[in-house]
């Protein structure tokens, strides 16, 4: 904003300024000069110029590039398929997320709930600087429907998160709005459709840098958007509602918005712009970014270059060769790598066991130094275990949205509008790369733990799955049901004593303290279970004062 306000400061005083020249210095009274042959100055050009429009409208972007590690905190750790550490303390927020102890004070919502409305803020400011701008040599009416478009293309993903996340929120549409009163779930979506379909006319179709909007980012935003609205999100009155640990029933879903899903979906299917990777490896790493499957990604150049660097290249994997220091956030248990069917390519690229290097030497992720991490984000060749460098640079950039999700997108919407026949062949076109051609694909009838099944499989580890589970309304049972059966939740594994004395012929080659402390969050996850983690809380401001937003999320 203060860039904005120097903007017109200056304009307006480089326009106010008069330079008049006094012309001839004859002071002889006898003799009229001729009058003087002016030759006018062009007239000044007003509004912004088209370097000004485009910071405003880029200024959109910056606070997204803060939140792409983040949403691991939450939408991973808050699930039975992750647990975080962050450090060695567990009063940490990464850890109090991962236990369900999370407060309105803890950094991750805070920091995603104002980063997102941040983002909103320079939205409107750019939608109504560039609105209100004249158009002039510089900036024409087509740069201002492009910067304008882009700017609602952000607000609307921003509301879409906001929506998914805390549910009911604030709609602050222009930049004087001090609006603090909760809209319904449905104004939020309204809003959120709203933003994303007045801007698709002025993207373009298609662009090779999927850092910038597009018709085809915009069509799939709108398709998820879409499929979330028409299952009905779950209402704050819902949530207070819930008895125990029971999930709030899942109720008829709107087949009109979900067939909205189908049509988005089938518009960016049919651009002919985007695909399935042949290899699945390929879709990610530094070297990967911008590929064809790709269709939204927030961009990274790094630490110390945007906004933040993307920290998912470490907090996944921490300490390169120091397999023995707690990852910051990882799986949450030995199961979910060994449910994975060898036959299935998904199983090596997401769930890494071991990496070698260079120079001889292999971490070994998993028992009985430490516990399988998430290798999307591993600066890795082709094969999936071996990484040439020691540092872990975070520049790779964050996929949001890539063409396989548009596909589970669309058969979602069919099969919940009792059309699985026909999502079955979009599942298993997914399947049948899963699996090179040989073999995999699900048999009909596609039943629905079919489909969410292959959510899970297709997406670990990508920022998905606890809003798939708030979505099918199944979040408190598949962490009741799921976690007792992990091995590291068995009670050997209580402490280091027991852990030794369980595995006595390895007993000095077991990193026992982390095995202990693995158990003790995944109890406290079944432990702590509560209905209110339907939603994360509304929480304080960045530097901890009270927003002014209620009423609260149930709960908390």
């Amino acid at each position: 904003m203060k860039k904005n306000v120097f903007f017109r400061t200056a304009l307006f005083a480089l326009l106010s300024v008069a330079t008049l020249s006094c012309g001839d210095d004859n002071n002889d009274p006898a003799v009229t000069p001729d009058p003087p042959v002016v030759t006018p100055d062009p007239p000044a050009e007003s509004g912004l110029t088209l370097a000004e429009a485009e910071a405003l409208a880029n200024a959109v972007y910056g606070p997204l590039q803060t939140l792409s590690s983040s949403y691991s905190f939450l939408l991973e750790s808050a699930t039975e398929a992750a647990i975080s550490f962050e450090e060695v303390d567990d009063s940490k927020d990464g850890p109090q997320v991962s236990v369900f102890e999370t407060t309105p004070s803890n950094w991750y919502p805070i920091k995603v709930f104002n980063r997102l409305y941040k983002s909103v803020g320079a939205a409107n400011l750019a939608i109504e600087e560039i609105s209100a701008s004249n158009t002039n040599s510089s900036l024409t009416e087509e740069n201002k429907a492009l910067l304008i478009a882009r700017s609602k293309f952000i607000r609307g993903y921003d509301y879409f998160q906001l929506a998914q996340l805390f549910g009911e929120v604030p709609l602050i549409l222009s930049p004087g709005s001090t609006e603090t009163a909760r809209a319904s779930i449905d104004a939020v979506y309204e809003q959120v459709t709203k933003d994303l379909t007045e801007a698709l006319p002025a993207l373009p179709a298609f662009d090779a840098n999927k850092a910038n909007p597009s018709q085809g980012a915009a069509n799939a935003i709108l398709a998820k958007a879409y499929l979330a609205w028409g299952q009905i999100p779950v209402t704050s009155a819902e949530i207070e509602a819930i008895a125990g640990t029971n999930d709030p029933a899942k109720p008829a879903p709107d087949t009109e918005k979900l067939q909205k899903a189908v049509d988005y979906a089938n518009s960016v299917i049919n651009s002919g712009n985007y695909r399935l990777l042949d290899d699945y490896n390929a879709i990610w790493g530094v070297e990967n970014e911008n590929n064809a499957e790709v269709i939204f990604s927030i961009h990274h150049d790094g630490d110390g270059i945007d906004a933040q660097g993307n920290h998912q290249t470490h907090c996944g994997f921490t300490w390169p060769k120091s397999a023995r220091t707690d990852p910051h956030i990882s799986y949450a248990d030995i199961t979910l790598e060994n449910r994975i069917p060898e036959g299935d390519v998904r199983k090596l690229f997401s769930y890494v066991a071991r990496v070698e290097y260079v120079d001889g030497a292999i971490d070994t992720l998993t028992w009985p130094i430490s516990i399988v991490r998430p290798g999307k984000w591993i600066h890795r060749t082709a094969d999936g275990t071996y990484r040439a460098v020691d540092e872990q640079p975070n520049s790779i950039d964050h996929i949001d949205f890539r063409y396989a999700e548009v596909l589970l997108v669309k058969a979602e919407a069919l099969f919940f509008q009792n059309k699985a026949p026909e999502a079955l062949p979009l599942v298993n076109e997914i399947r049948q790369r899963a699996f090179g051609g040989q073999g995999g694909e699900v048999s009909a009838p596609l039943s629905k733990e079919d489909l969410y099944s292959e959510w899970e499989r297709e997406f670990a580890f990508e920022q998905k799955h606890w809003l798939n589970l708030t979505r099918w309304r199944t979040l408190l049972s598949k962490i009741k049901n799921t976690v007792p059966g992990y091995e590291y939740y068995k009670p050997e594994y209580a402490s280091a004593e027991s852990i030794r004395a369980a595995f006595p012929e390895i007993a000095g080659e077991i990193n026992a303290p982390f095995y202990a402390r693995v158990h003790k969050h995944l109890h406290a996850k079944v432990d702590n279970l509560h209905g209110k983690f339907y939603r994360f809380p509304i929480p304080l401001s960045e530097d901890y004062t009270d927003l002014g937003v209620g009423p609260q999320n149930p709960g908390y």
